[in-house]
C-alpha cells in the first residue's frame, strides 16, 4: 500500500486527537456563554471532563482553584486573563497569579492594555485576541419603532443603553468603580440636559447602583433584569446610544455586541475599544460631551471576529500548545 496513505491518515488522526477542556465560571455571564459557544462549534476537539483533555484552558481565571491540580500538573494550560483591577490586586491577588503562573504555558488576553497589565507578572508567551461574536445571535435588525413596541419603550426617546453590572457583589450596594457607573451617571445627567426625552435602557443582575442614581436624577428608565439572547438582540437595536464608561475592562463583549447589531456606542479608551471603535467614538471624561459613535467604521472593524472565522485565531493558538 502506498506509504503516503500511512504519512495522511497520520496527520489527520494526529488533529483529531487533540482535546480541550474549559472551565466555567457558572455565573450566567459572557464567560459561560464564550465557553458554551466553544463547545457548540468545537465538538470534534472539546472534552467536558479535564482528566479526558490535552489542553486545559482557563478561560475563568478566578475560578482556576477548582480544577484538580494533578490534571493541570500533566496537561498543558491556556490561561485567558481579562484585565488586572489594579486597585485591588494586592498581595494575596499577587500570590494566586505566581500559584497559578506556574501550570501556565501560554496565556491570552483580549487586549493590549492587558498584556501591558500582566507581561511584568510573568515570562511566560502572551497572545492577544479579542473573543469571537456571535452573528447568529446578534445582528442588525433595521425596524426600531416595532422592536420599541414589543417591550413598551417610548418611540420617542432618545434611549441610552448600558448592559454591564455596575454594583459589587460584595454588598450589592456600592459602585463597581472599575466599570465606572460613578462616570456614567455624570454622562446620563448631561443628556438629560441636553436632550429631549432622555431615557434610560437597563438588563443583567447587580444594576443597583445605578438604579438608586437614577431615581434621584429622575431619569426614566426601564429595566430587565435576564433577557434571552434574542431579546437582548433586540434590545441591542432599540438603542440610540450604548454608553461604556468603564475605567477598566477586558472587553467589554458589549463592544463587538454593538458593532455588530450597527448600535451606536461610545467608550472610554479600555480593552478592544481602540481596535473596533473610531477614534471620534473614544472618550475621556473631560471629552465625552464631543465624542460620536461611528457605526460604519465598528461594523468594518468587527468583521475579523464574527463567527465562525473568529474562532480560528483560537484553534491556531491551542494548535501550537498542543504540538510544542
Amino acid at each position: 500500500m502506498n506509504i503516503n496513505f500511512f504519512l495522511n491518515y497520520n496527520l489527520i488522526t494526529t488533529k483529531k486527537s487533540m482535546k480541550i477542556y474549559l472551565n466555567s465560571a457558572k455565573e450566567n455571564w459572557i464567560v459561560d456563554r464564550i465557553r458554551s459557544e466553544w463547545y457548540s462549534f468545537n465538538r470534534d476537539i472539546s472534552t467536558r471532563f479535564a482528566s479526558r483533555a490535552d489542553i486545559i484552558w482557563i478561560v475563568s481565571p478566578w475560578t482556576w482553584e477548582r480544577i484538580n491540580t494533578k490534571q493541570l500538573e500533566k496537561k498543558k494550560v491556556l490561561c485567558s486573563i481579562y484585565h488586572i483591577d489594579e486597585d485591588k490586586f494586592g498581595k494575596e491577588e499577587l500570590k494566586s497569579f505566581r500559584i497559578r503562573d506556574e501550570y501556565v504555558n501560554k496565556y491570552h488576553v483580549i487586549s493590549e492594555k492587558t498584556k501591558n497589565q500582566i507581561q511584568h507578572l510573568t515570562e511566560k508567551e502572551i497572545i492577544v485576541s479579542p473573543f469571537w461574536v456571535n452573528k447568529d445571535i446578534f445582528y442588525e435588525i433595521n425596524d426600531k419603532d416595532n422592536l420599541r413596541s414589543l417591550f413598551n419603550i417610548d418611540k420617542e426617546a432618545f434611549l441610552i443603553g448600558s448592559f454591564q453590572r455596575d454594583t459589587e457583589g460584595e454588598d450589592l450596594v456600592s459602585p463597581k468603580l472599575s466599570k465606572g457607573p460613578d462616570r456614567l451617571i455624570e454622562i446620563i445627567k448631561y443628556y438629560q440636559e441636553t436632550r429631549h426625552n432622555v431615557k434610560v435602557l437597563l438588563t443583567g443582575k447587580r444594576r443597583a447602583y445605578l438604579i438608586d442614581n437614577l431615581n434621584k436624577l429622575q431619569v426614566p428608565f426601564y429595566y430587565f433584569e435576564m433577557v434571552s439572547f434574542e431579546d437582548l438582540n433586540k434590545l441591542y437595536n432599540s438603542l440610540d446610544l450604548y454608553i461604556v464608561s468603564s475605567r477598566f475592562e477586558g472587553g467589554p463583549q458589549a463592544i463587538l455586541e454593538c458593532a455588530i447589531t450597527k448600535t451606536p456606542i461610545i467608550s472610554t479608551d479600555v480593552g478592544v475599544a481602540s481596535e473596533i471603535l473610531s477614534k471620534e467614538s473614544i472618550f475621556e471624561m473631560n471629552t465625552y460631551q464631543d465624542a460620536k459613535p461611528n457605526k460604519e467604521i465598528a461594523f468594518q472593524k468587527v468583521q475579523e471576529f464574527i463567527t465562525p472565522q473568529g474562532l480560528k485565531i483560537f484553534n491556531e493558538i491551542l494548535r501550537e500548545i498542543y504540538e510544542s
